[in-house]
């Protein structure tokens, strides 16, 4: 899976923001911290969950459980407004 070509990250002030372009199937801005925006940049290329969840671990210091647990909401919410491709 990967980010759909149609919507682009902004990081600003430890924000992320995810912007649709005119293709994208959604209309709007979905804005994350800074967990989010380590997910966002792990879907910038062909990736899995666990591959992203190895990812946060390495980032961050926290339960690994929870981290796949945010992944997998994260994931749920992109997937609903089309920002991945599977």
């Amino acid at each position: 899976m990967k980010l759909n070509d149609a919507f682009v990250i902004y990081s600003i002030n430890g924000d992320t923001l995810l912007v649709p372009t005119a293709a994208a199937p959604f209309h709007g801005l979905e804005e994350g911290n800074a967990t989010v925006g380590a997910i966002l940049n792990c879907l910038k290329t062909d990736t899995t969950e666990e591959k992203i969840v190895d990812a946060l671990a390495a980032e961050f210091v926290g339960d690994r459980s929870e981290m796949a647990q945010d992944v997998r909401s994260v994931l749920e919410k992109l997937r609903s407004i089309g920002a991945i491709e599977e």
